[in-house]
């Protein structure tokens, strides 16, 4: 009787993200966006502070290439000018040109097969997160299933490693018709910083045919629900 008092007195906690509320604080780190310094040292110095490549610079300005940034805050935490502007947000999800979105029928009942390809935890961590109250994906449809035989989405973590080639390959070729991979995290998108090397591919693209990619290390779960719904259009992606 006392949580049901607690409840009704604390009333919906869960996040509103289909009314397009803001992230709460602390959901999502953001990314770095292009940005225009004052002087052209400052793009260039921030090109070298990045450990994966993900900025560019040209003349005086910096751009960004998500699928390879790890937020490792490097180019947030200068002084001054020199600092990356930053935006705080969560629909980062992007699909490949051309591709097609389940049909109808599935929306409001999409299966998910995740696959663990050498994922660090964090990826892993951030999914986990999606049936909790808070995030509660149920509510979308979505499900998690133990098995891609009865999976409509793989959903996958990590760059890839030389034992998870095979798996990963029978895990898609398993998977009943329509089906589509999602690759959650800038490992399973690019390699991050493990790939490619002589032990990990250059992400799940390299073994399997991706449709949505979901950069950031690791992306916040409103990410993800973001994406997933995204293969069924329930909400635009970028492509």
């Amino acid at each position: 009787m006392s949580w049901f008092l607690l409840g009704i007195r604390s009333g919906i906690r869960t996040e509103r993200y289909a009314a397009n509320a803001p992230a709460p604080a602390g959901a999502t780190p953001g990314f770095p966006h292009e940005t225009r310094f004052e002087t052209t040292d400052d793009a260039a110095g921030n090109q070298a502070r990045c450990p994966t490549g993900a900025i560019h610079a040209q003349g005086d300005v910096a751009t960004v290439n998500r699928d390879r940034c790890i937020h490792c805050m490097r180019c947030a935490s200068c002084d001054g000018s020199a600092a990356m502007e930053w935006k705080v947000d969560y629909n980062w999800a992007h699909g490949t040109d051309g591709v097609d979105t389940l049909p109808a029928a599935f929306h409001g009942s999409l299966h998910v097969r995740v696959i663990d390809a050498g994922d660090c935890g964090a990826c892993l961590n951030e999914i986990a997160h999606l049936s909790d109250p808070f995030y509660n994906a149920h509510r979308h449809g979505i499900f998690i299933t133990p098995t891609p035989r009865h999976a409509d989405v793989l959903l996958v973590v990590g760059p890839v490693t030389q034992q998870m080639r095979a798996e990963l390959a029978t895990a898609y070729e398993a998977m009943p018709e329509p089906k589509r991979v999602v690759a959650i995290g800038a490992c399973a998108v690019s390699g991050g910083i493990f790939g490619p090397s002589v032990m990990c591919a250059a992400g799940a693209s390299s073994v399997v045919p991706v449709d949505i990619f979901v950069p950031g290390c690791p992306p916040p779960p409103l990410a993800i629900v973001h994406a997933l719904l995204g293969v069924c259009e329930s909400k635009p992606l970028e492509r």
